[in-house]
Order: C-alpha cells, then sequence, then structure tokens
C-alpha cells in the first residue's frame, strides 16, 4: 500500500464525519469530503432555530470554513446516489463518481412516519435548517392568522400546537414553544390571546423520555404541565392533515403539527445493498465496517451498532463522534501495517433535555439532575460543544437574554409561505 496515496472519502460533515476528518489530520492519506448541503449543523440546538431563541447562523457553519486549514482535505458539495463496492467508487447524481481507497458512510438520519409519508406535508420533522425555519414560520403564522381570524373554533385550532413524540426533541419543543406563546409574545397581539394557546404533547408510550430513568420523566412531565403543557399518553398517532391530528379516538383540531416520533436512517444500506433493520441502519461488524467490504465504514445514525448489553448505541452527537475516532484510529493502524481486528466500544457520556428557559433532566448513571442546575450544566455542555469563540459568546448571550428577559431575538417569518389556507 502506497501510504501517501491512500484516498479516504467521507460522506457527511455531521459530527462523525467531522471527528474522523480531525482525527485524521497528520495522517498518510488524502481526504474527500462530500456533503449535500455546504454547512454543518449543530442539531441538539436546531429545535432553538425552529422555536425563534436562536438564528440559523448560531447553529451552523460552513464546511469549508471549518476545513480551511486541512490540506489534505478536499471539500465537495454533492449529492451521492450510490457506492459501487465493486469498482470502489461513490456515484454522484451529476453522473461523476468518485473513487476511494476507504470509504466512510457517515450520512446521518431523517423522519419516519411508520408508512405515512403522506403526513410529512402535515407534520414537518425536525433534522436540517430547513426543517427548523418551516417549523418556525408555521408557528409564528399560526399566531398572525388567529389574530385575524372571526371564527372562534378556527381561532382556536390556529392556536394549537401538537407535538408528535415524547423524545427528547418533543419534549424540548414543547417546553420552548410554551414559554414563547405564554411569556414572549403576551400583549404583542390585540385580537388574541396567546397565553390561550394549547401545546399538546402526544406521545404512544407510557410515559416521555423513555430512556431516561422513571422518575426523571415523572419530573419532566410535571416541568411540562407547570409550563401548561397537555400530555397525552398510550394513544399512537392514527391520521394528520391540514386541521387536526387524531390519536386513540380523539380528534384533535391543530393547524400545527410538528413531528418529534421517529428516525429512518438516509439510503446508505441502499446505496451498499447491505442488510439493514427497520430503521434502514446497516447492521455493520464490530468494528463498523460492512461485512464483505472491511474498506467501507458505517456510523453514526446510518448504522446499528450493538452494545454488549444487547441493546443498539444510542443515535446522539457524542457516539457519532466516538465512532469517528474510531474508525480514524483504524485506519491509521492499518496504514502501519496492523491486520489486528479493533472491535469499537461505547462509553456512554449520559441522557440530557431541557425543558423551557429553568428547568432540565440530566441522567449520568451514577447521577441524576433536574430544575435549575441541570438546565445550567446542559447549557454549559452545549456551548462547550459549539464551534468557534464567536459562536460560544453569541449563543450564551441569547441564552442569558431569554433567561432574563424572555424575550427571543430569532421571530422573523422567512422564506414563501405555502400554508395559504
Amino acid at each position: 500500500m502506497n501510504e501517501a496515496s491512500h484516498h479516504v472519502v467521507v460522506v457527511g460533515a455531521g459530527f462523525g464525519g467531522l471527528e474522523l476528518t480531525s482525527a485524521l489530520a497528520g495522517a498518510s492519506v488524502r481526504v474527500t469530503m462530500i456533503d449535500k448541503r455546504n454547512h454543518h449543523l449543530f442539531q441538539p440546538l436546531l429545535y432553538q432555530v425552529a422555536t425563534t431563541a436562536l438564528a440559523t447562523s448560531e447553529v451552523a457553519w460552513p464546511i469549508r470554513h471549518l476545513l480551511r486549514k486541512r490540506k489534505d482535505v478536499t471539500t465537495l458539495l454533492g449529492n451521492v446516489t450510490g457506492v459501487d463496492r465493486a469498482g470502489k467508487r461513490v456515484l454522484l447524481d451529476d453522473g461523476s463518481a468518485i473513487a476511494y481507497d476507504t470509504l466512510v458512510l457517515a450520512t446521518g438520519a431523517r423522519h419516519a412516519y411508520f408508512g405515512h409519508d403522506e403526513w410529512e406535508p402535515f407534520a414537518p420533522g425536525l433534522k436540517t435548517l430547513e426543517d427548523a425555519t418551516t417549523i418556525r414560520r408555521r408557528i409564528l403564522l399560526a399566531f398572525e392568522q388567529a389574530e385575524r381570524e372571526t371564527d372562534p373554533a378556527r381561532r382556536q385550532a390556529l392556536l394549537t400546537i401538537a407535538i408528535v413524540g415524547g423524545g427528547p426533541t418533543g419534549v424540548e419543543l414543547a417546553g420552548t414553544i410554551a414559554e414563547l406563546a405564554h411569556d414572549t409574545l403576551r400583549g404583542e397581539f390585540r385580537n388574541i390571546d396567546t397565553r390561550q394557546t394549547r401545546v399538546v404533547l402526544i406521545e404512544a408510550g407510557s410515559r416521555i423520555l423513555s430512556n431516561f430513568a422513571p422518575e426523571l420523566s415523572d419530573y419532566a412531565s410535571k416541568a411540562l404541565e407547570r409550563l401548561g403543557v397537555k400530555i397525552e399518553l398510550g394513544r399512537a398517532v392514527t391520521r394528520c392533515d391540514a386541521e387536526s391530528v387524531v390519536f386513540g379516538e380523539t380528534h384533535l383540531p391543530a393547524r400545527t403539527i410538528l413531528w418529534a416520533a421517529g428516525v429512518a436512517a438516509s439510503p446508505a444500506a441502499e446505496w451498499l445493498a447491505a442488510k439493514a433493520d427497520r430503521a434502514g441502519r446497516v447492521l455493520v461488524e464490530p468494528d463498523l465496517t460492512v461485512p464483505g467490504s472491511p474498506e467501507i465504514f458505517v456510523i453514526g445514525d446510518a448504522a446499528l451498532v450493538m452494545r454488549p448489553d444487547g441493546r443498539p448505541v444510542p443515535g446522539v452527537a457524542p457516539s457519532a463522534k466516538q465512532e469517528g475516532r474510531h474508525v480514524a484510529a483504524t485506519i491509521k493502524a492499518r496504514l502501519g501495517g496492523s491486520t489486528a481486528a479493533r472491535p469499537f466500544h461505547y462509553k456512554h457520556a449520559g441522557d440530557l433535555a431541557t425543558i423551557g428557559k429553568r428547568a432540565a433532566v440530566i441522567d449520568f448513571g451514577w447521577i441524576k439532575l433536574t430544575g435549575w442546575p441541570a438546565w445550567w450544566l446542559w447549557g454549559l455542555a452545549h456551548i462547550y460543544f459549539l464551534i468557534g469563540f464567536r459562536n460560544r459568546l453569541a449563543v450564551s448571550l441569547s441564552w442569558l437574554w431569554i433567561y432574563a428577559t424572555g424575550q427571543r431575538s430569532a421571530r422573523l417569518i422567512t422564506q414563501g409561505d405555502e400554508d395559504k389556507s
């Protein structure tokens, strides 16, 4: 193997892809980074863009800028459509192909509607900046339309926001939207009282935040209820349309429906013709390689990685970063002539979720925190992982302003309005 010419192609500039690229600094490789968007997204704070707390520029950064000092890295804006495993090429939608010696697919996840993709136009998910600005626009337009609506029933439907899914994203959306309606917007309208807004969190399971300890789920439920959020448990959604959502036997008129109930992996398994689970995640070997193709790795939300206790590695940023570092170390070891198997070992750092601007829950296993101490620790952890001093400062100031005044500055209705009804 000619180490100097070894070409590593990385598809996806998320947490895993960037961590891998960073860890390959100084190795005798050429790296090509391919992404269909030109920015890296700090997805844990995306819901704050959707709920007017942060601007898009505070949670996303141009990939080229992040990698500008890495002369060994070439960044390409492109849409991957397939992988030629036999020819060791990545195929792009413009008909071109990129040859690789080692391929790493870190392509993330997308929304999953459990076989009801027709619900997506009515209940957008939250995975991209475009998703966040769409949700922000729908929420703000609902208040604007309610201000002009004279029919009481239609006005109440406009002031009802339903969130499907009681995981961290659903909980964080519910808490922040309740604060937006009951605090930030209070007194700004003349014909409506935004405090009459109904925020309904719908969870098919028996409790919200099911990955957390039961006592933390209970705390989160009570904290949301104090904010005015109505929690509906034990009934799955059976219908969504432009006017309402149906769960169990309940028909809820709601003009804004947000989807936080499920995810599906990117098409990586389809590109590779590899075995996948029901969510589309590639069933990788213990070392994160694809069965039969040791030169191909799949990491992050696109891969199903099992822990020794039989549970899957969670689809969160820390696990993707750990996998990225592991693959980089494996590539370096191979370049050094090692052929020994290097199974991946996941270290769980804990679970975190915030509930509005003054409460959070944190489960580190050995210690569990709730309330404002958890909120401050949650905030410090997220600020630490942001890229660059300017962004850390900007987000910190935004949060302090919201904490002190309740006001959110990113309340702009942008993009075209497809919601004409």
